[in-house]
């Protein structure tokens, strides 16, 4: 074993030991083919009134001018799939990743140890940490690490465990020993495309956000457009049904990772609870929760744009 397959085996170890269910690296570098799909995708007008994603192109694409004298980037899968699910049927449904405590701190911290790790362990280094937070295609680096494939429905896709994980990734300007992409195992299937309700999968691999429940509930910050309400399917907050059919989500197992645990009494809320929840109550169950991103007003303009997809239904 060459000095840098020695490196990066310690640090996929460490990775493991940080709690991270996978780890792979890739060299940092310019990504052309990503480059040339986000400017055709923005063109589009696909992001909808996510006009963040129009800043930063180059930093997006090219991670060493997001992080000077960047060489390499180390990509990490963190499980999130829960052990169970909401317990009532008619009750508004919230996508799983938000079943428990805001991700981005959890991942950030160990990213964090990690690059310590490596700075007293290894070899000195800089770095930065990031998960889903600032300019970075996260996706696209876990891809080229080998722990996945990009999917139809544009979810990372690891044959392993399937889809329901978190990414992170931490650049750092050491050069170290890079995994290689594995192969697209899709194959013919387009159960993702066939099950989204509001058909924002345009076509393999491209998504139109517009369209997406998980944006028309969270990101989107006007009303909910009356032709999409009738197809919310009771999503308050997110939605998971073009990850629910996909096949490789049977290996899915339930998470190890503490803080991913439901919120106390989140599963159990009715759709009465729901609907009756104030701003005061909101706080406090979801104030370690991503739910805070759509913003109690958002959570109320959900619900009530599920109400109206549901007449005859008492609130």
């Amino acid at each position: 074993m060459d000095e840098l397959q020695k490196k990066s085996s310690m640090i996929k170890a460490e990775a493991g030991r940080l709690g991270f269910d996978s780890c792979g690296i890739s060299r940092a570098e310019f990504l052309a083919e990503d480059s040339r799909y986000l400017k055709d995708w923005l063109l589009k007008g696909y992001q909808g009134s996510m006009d963040y994603m129009n800043n930063h192109a180059d930093k997006r694409t090219d991670p060493r001018v997001l992080v000077p004298g960047a060489r390499s980037v180390i990509s990490v899968l963190l499980n999130y799939y829960p052990a169970k699910g909401q317990t009532t049927p008619d009750a508004p449904v919230l996508s799983k990743y938000a079943y428990g405590e805001d991700y981005h701190p959890v991942i950030r911290s160990r990213l964090k140890k990690l690059l310590r790790y490596i700075q007293e362990s290894i070899t000195p280094v800089n770095g930065r940490a990031f998960t889903d937070s600032a300019p970075v295609l996260d996706r696209a680096w876990a891809a080229r690490a080998g722990l996945g494939w990009i999917g139809k429905n544009t979810n990372l896709i690891s044959p392993e465990s399937g889809s329901f994980f978190f990414i992170g990734s931490l650049i750092v300007d050491i050069p170290l020993a890079y995994d290689r992409a594995i192969q697209d195992f899709c194959g013919d299937c387009n159960r993702c495309i066939r099950a989204c309700p509001t058909q924002a999968i345009v076509s393999p691999r491209v998504l139109d956000a517009r369209r997406c429940i998980s944006y028309l509930t969270i990101e989107n910050k006007g009303e909910i457009g009356q032709e999409y309400r009738d197809k919310l399917i009771n999503r308050v907050f997110g939605c998971d049904i073009c990850q629910d059919v996909c096949p490789w989500n049977r290996k899915a197992v339930p998470a190890k990772t503490a803080e991913f645990e439901p919120l106390p009494g989140l599963l159990e809320m009715t759709r009465d609870d729901w609907h009756r929840m104030d701003e005061q109550q909101y706080e406090t169950l979801f104030k370690k929760s991503a739910v805070k991103r759509a913003r109690f007003s958002g959570i109320k303009r959900n619900l009530g744009s599920i109400a109206q997809a549901l007449p005859g239904q008492s609130l």
